[in-house]
Protein backbone atom coordinates (compact mmCIF):
# COMPACT_ATOMS: atom_id res chain seq x y z
CA UNK A 1 0.00 0.00 0.00
CA UNK A 2 1.20 3.38 -1.03
CA UNK A 3 0.87 6.70 1.19
CA UNK A 4 0.06 9.86 -0.27
CA UNK A 5 1.33 12.18 1.73
CA UNK A 6 1.24 15.91 0.84
CA UNK A 7 4.76 17.84 0.59
CA UNK A 8 4.54 20.11 3.19
CA UNK A 9 4.59 17.21 5.53
CA UNK A 10 7.00 16.14 8.47
CA UNK A 11 7.70 12.89 10.14
CA UNK A 12 8.92 11.47 13.21
CA UNK A 13 9.50 7.42 13.27
CA UNK A 14 9.93 5.53 16.47
CA UNK A 15 11.65 1.92 16.05
CA UNK A 16 11.76 -1.20 17.83
CA UNK A 17 9.02 0.20 21.09
CA UNK A 18 8.67 -2.98 23.42
CA UNK A 19 4.74 -3.03 23.15
CA UNK A 20 2.46 -5.11 21.08
CA UNK A 21 1.56 -3.11 17.75
CA UNK A 22 -2.07 -3.91 18.41
CA UNK A 23 -1.74 -2.12 22.16
CA UNK A 24 -0.23 0.94 20.19
CA UNK A 25 -2.77 0.78 17.61
CA UNK A 26 -5.48 1.74 19.80
CA UNK A 27 -3.73 5.03 20.70
CA UNK A 28 -2.46 6.18 17.73
CA UNK A 29 -6.36 6.15 16.00
CA UNK A 30 -7.62 8.46 18.37
CA UNK A 31 -5.25 11.24 17.92
CA UNK A 32 -5.19 11.30 13.50
CA UNK A 33 -6.57 14.10 12.32
CA UNK A 34 -6.62 16.78 15.89
CA UNK A 35 -4.58 19.47 16.10
CA UNK A 36 -0.99 19.26 18.15
CA UNK A 37 -2.17 20.60 21.04
CA UNK A 38 -5.19 18.77 21.63
CA UNK A 39 -3.78 15.50 20.69
CA UNK A 40 -1.28 15.70 23.50
CA UNK A 41 -4.10 16.74 25.39
CA UNK A 42 -5.70 13.63 24.63
CA UNK A 43 -2.30 11.39 25.31
CA UNK A 44 -1.76 12.78 28.42
CA UNK A 45 -4.78 12.10 30.00
CA UNK A 46 -5.82 8.37 28.49
CA UNK A 47 -4.81 5.64 30.67
CA UNK A 48 -2.65 3.45 28.23
CA UNK A 49 1.23 2.86 28.91
CA UNK A 50 1.08 2.66 24.88
CA UNK A 51 0.31 6.77 25.49
CA UNK A 52 4.31 7.51 26.01
CA UNK A 53 5.83 6.59 22.95
CA UNK A 54 3.54 7.71 20.78
CA UNK A 55 3.55 11.05 22.66
CA UNK A 56 7.04 11.14 22.58
CA UNK A 57 6.78 10.40 18.72
CA UNK A 58 4.48 13.09 18.17
CA UNK A 59 6.57 15.40 19.91
CA UNK A 60 9.56 14.67 17.66
CA UNK A 61 7.61 15.17 14.64
CA UNK A 62 6.44 18.20 16.22
CA UNK A 63 10.27 19.51 16.85
CA UNK A 64 10.81 18.37 13.36
CA UNK A 65 8.35 20.95 12.03
CA UNK A 66 9.63 23.54 14.02
CA UNK A 67 13.32 23.05 13.67
CA UNK A 68 13.39 21.97 9.55
CA UNK A 69 10.41 23.67 8.00
CA UNK A 70 9.78 26.80 10.86
CA UNK A 71 6.75 25.72 11.08
CA UNK A 72 4.36 27.18 14.42
CA UNK A 73 3.61 23.89 16.93
CA UNK A 74 -0.25 25.66 16.61
CA UNK A 75 -0.59 24.93 13.25
CA UNK A 76 0.21 21.95 13.14
CA UNK A 77 -2.39 18.92 12.75
CA UNK A 78 -1.80 15.23 12.64
CA UNK A 79 -2.11 14.02 9.21
CA UNK A 80 -1.35 9.90 9.31
CA UNK A 81 -0.20 8.07 12.61
CA UNK A 82 0.26 4.47 11.90
CA UNK A 83 1.99 1.58 13.63
CA UNK A 84 3.69 -1.64 12.03
CA UNK A 85 5.03 -4.80 13.55
CA UNK A 86 8.65 -4.94 14.04
CA UNK A 87 10.37 -7.79 14.80
CA UNK A 88 9.38 -10.93 17.28
CA UNK A 89 11.98 -11.11 20.01
CA UNK A 90 11.89 -15.19 20.77
CA UNK A 91 11.97 -16.16 24.13
CA UNK A 92 12.43 -20.06 26.17
CA UNK A 93 10.41 -20.35 29.50
CA UNK A 94 11.13 -23.73 30.92
CA UNK A 95 7.89 -26.24 31.93
CA UNK A 96 7.29 -29.23 33.73
CA UNK A 97 9.07 -32.71 32.58
CA UNK A 98 11.53 -31.19 30.08
CA UNK A 99 9.12 -28.83 28.30
CA UNK A 100 9.28 -25.70 27.27
CA UNK A 101 7.13 -22.95 26.19
CA UNK A 102 8.16 -20.43 23.45
CA UNK A 103 7.61 -16.48 24.87
CA UNK A 104 7.03 -13.95 21.86
CA UNK A 105 8.04 -10.63 23.01
CA UNK A 106 6.21 -8.23 19.95
CA UNK A 107 7.92 -4.48 19.02
CA UNK A 108 6.43 -1.55 16.82
CA UNK A 109 7.58 1.06 14.47
CA UNK A 110 5.46 4.33 15.15
CA UNK A 111 4.99 6.94 12.21
CA UNK A 112 3.28 10.45 12.96
CA UNK A 113 3.28 12.62 9.99
CA UNK A 114 2.20 16.11 10.54
CA UNK A 115 1.05 19.46 8.56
Amino acid sequence: MVEQVSSKSVKAISRYVRMAPNKVRRVATQIVGKNYKDALLILEFMPYSACQPVMATLKSAAANAEHNLGLSKDELVIDNCFVDQGPIIKRVRPRAQGRAYSIHKHTSHITVYLK
